[in-house]
Order: structure tokens, then C-alpha cells, then sequence
């Protein structure tokens, strides 16, 4: 494939079954794992900023040459680099001091602006809570209204979800040769999982999908909140109201601890040779805890959300 463009390679990822893992936990049926750290930003969050931005351009919100601000953990950043800077739009990245140095390196080389926030008293590097995640979007609010910017707002933004419906799930149901029996996905904005269970539905009504947080902050479920600060970056904000999630099917809900999380993601790479992030151990986790109960003999969707090189300051491979 020649593309025009390094925008017109985003989506499309390959899809791998996981059955070496699998047969590893001795368990009946299969995890299909949509390997979106293959895309050019290294993460899933391409997609929703792509989806967000054309959105936004179409129906003039979004001016030629505005700038853009976002809340980061780094992923959705790095995808907005990358499309602001083909697009001729300047972005700014707001992040948690929380989130790996590696992310803000990153934004910073894709020619993004890093404005870096300070966590909360008593926060610990490396687990960004929703008390962290707050004063990054007061910050981005002031810079928005600062400079005259446009808000990508991946927390509410439509194209977010619209991007995972229109790609994610028809390209998961063809990958699985129109077989799938579940989805599963981490809950961080929101707009993966509702967009690829809603595309995944009307493909095949009786597919169930399972909404996953962190052991200890399972604020959407409706569980009492213990441990908000939990290592699995990217989500599990312990946000119970998600504005991407109303009205999306969830039949069930699903938590995975921190620990859990990491030793999958270095069974991936072990087993699989799939070198991923904390957020891809956590779908994987949860993946073979259904297998091993509700959907024993199934075959269960997940996303690899990003790469391991984005944590490689971290404990995940120490």
C-alpha cells in the first residue's frame, strides 16, 4: 500500500488470535486482538483524533489554522499531533505529571506544544486519578479561552465514538470472520467501546459487550470508589458519568486489578511477541476471565491500545 498522506494509513490495523495465550491459561474458545499500536501514532487514540478533527473541519467549528487543545494521558495527544501538524493546525497537549515521560517526548517531536500539569497532593507518578485528570482540564480550559482555540474534547466529542463505529467494529468483525460472541474494553473517554459495540450490534444483535475498569475504581458500575489511583494509565478515571457511554449496550461489567494488568501485558510480549501497554493487558486479563466464566468457547474482541515504548520509565518492564 502507497498512501498520499500519513493520515490515509491510520485504521485498517491487522488483527492477530491470541490462542498461544489461550491454551497457556488452558481455557476454551478465543481472543481476537485488533492491534491498533500499529498505527502511526502507536496507539488507538489515531483514530478518534482523526474522527474528531474531519469532523470539526466539516462542520466549521474548527477554522484553517486554529489551534487545538486536548487533555492527554499522551495517546490521544500523539494522534492529534499528527493530524493537527498535517492539517496546518498548531496544537497544544495538556498531561498529568502522572503520565510517562516517554508520551510527552513524543507529542513534543510530532511538533505539538506539552503543557505539563502538576498532580494532586498526596497523587503518585505513574497513577493519574480523576482529582489529577480535573486540574488538567482546568488547565485546558484556561488555554483554550486564551488563545482563541478549538477543544478536541475526546470526552464529549461525537466524532470520537463516530470513528470507532465507521472503523473499529466492522473492521473487528471481518478480521474474525464474522464470528465474534463478545467485546471487551478499558474505559477511558469512553468513545472506543461505544462506538465499536454499537457498529458490532447492528452486525450481530446477540454479541455482548463488557465494560472493564480497575479493581477499586469502578465508578461506571456503580461500585464504591477505594482506590483511585491505580497504575493502568490511560483510563479508569473513576468518572461515572461518561458522556460517550449513554445510551451504549453494556451486558456486562468487568474489573481487572493494576497487577493483573501488567502481568498480562508481559504475557503478551512473552507469548504473543505483542509488545503493548498497560490499558492492552487489562483488555487481554479481562478477555481470559470471560473465557474462564460467561463466555466459555466464545471468541472475544480487544484492542491493543498502544505500545510498550510508551512505558518503558515505568514498572511495567522492570
Amino acid at each position: 500500500m502507497t498512501a498520499a498522506s500519513i493520515l490515509d494509513i491510520i485504521g485498517k490495523t491487522p488483527s492477530v488470535w491470541l490462542d498461544r495465550l489461550v491454551a497457556a491459561h488452558g481455557l476454551d474458545g478465543r481472543i481476537l486482538a485488533k492491534l491498533d499500536y500499529l498505527n502511526p501514532g502507536f496507539s488507538k487514540k489515531d483514530r478518534a483524533a482523526l474522527g474528531i478533527i474531519r469532523a470539526a473541519r466539516a462542520d466549521g467549528t474548527l477554522q484553517p489554522g486554529q489551534p487545538v487543545v486536548e487533555l492527554t494521558s499522551g495517546n490521544m495527544g500523539t494522534g492529534l499531533a499528527i493530524v493537527c501538524t498535517q492539517l496546518g493546525h498548531p496544537f497544544i497537549a495538556v498531561m498529568s505529571r502522572g503520565n510517562s515521560p516517554e508520551r510527552a517526548a513524543m507529542m513534543r517531536a510530532l511538533g505539538a506544544e506539552v503543557v505539563l500539569v502538576d498532580q494532586a497532593p498526596g497523587s503518585a507518578v505513574g497513577e493519574v486519578s480523576g482529582t489529577d485528570l480535573a486540574l488538567v482540564d482546568a488547565e485546558a480550559q484556561r488555554i483554550t479561552a486564551e488563545r482563541g482555540a478549538f477543544r478536541a474534547d475526546q470526552f464529549n466529542h461525537p466524532g470520537n465514538a463516530a470513528a470507532h463505529a465507521a472503523t473499529t467494529g466492522p473492521e473487528l468483525w471481518e478480521d474474525s470472520g464474522r464470528c465474534l460472541t463478545a467485546f471487551v474494553d478499558f474505559a477511558g473517554s469512553g468513545g472506543t467501546y461505544a462506538g465499536t459495540i454499537r457498529a458490532l450490534k447492528a452486525l450481530n444483535p446477540s454479541l455482548r459487550g463488557y465494560l472493564l475498569e480497575p479493581a477499586g475504581a469502578a465508578a461506571i458500575s456503580g461500585q464504591t470508589v477505594t482506590d483511585p489511583g491505580h497504575p493502568i494509565q490511560g483510563g479508569g478515571y473513576a468518572m461515572p458519568d461518561l458522556a460517550l457511554l449513554q445510551g451504549a449496550p453494556v451486558d456486562g461489567h468487568l474489573t481487572v486489578t493494576g497487577a493483573q494488568a501488567k502481568e498480562t501485558a508481559r504475557d503478551l510480549a512473552r507469548v504473543e511477541g505483542i509488545f503493548a501497554g498497560f490499558s492492552a493487558g487489562a483488555n487481554v486479563a479481562a478477555a481470559l476471565d470471560l473465557l474462564a466464566g460467561p463466555e466459555r468457547g466464545g471468541t472475544v474482541a480487544v484492542i491493543i491500545c498502544d505500545s510498550g515504548l510508551k512505558y518503558l520509565s515505568t514498572d511495567l518492564w522492570s
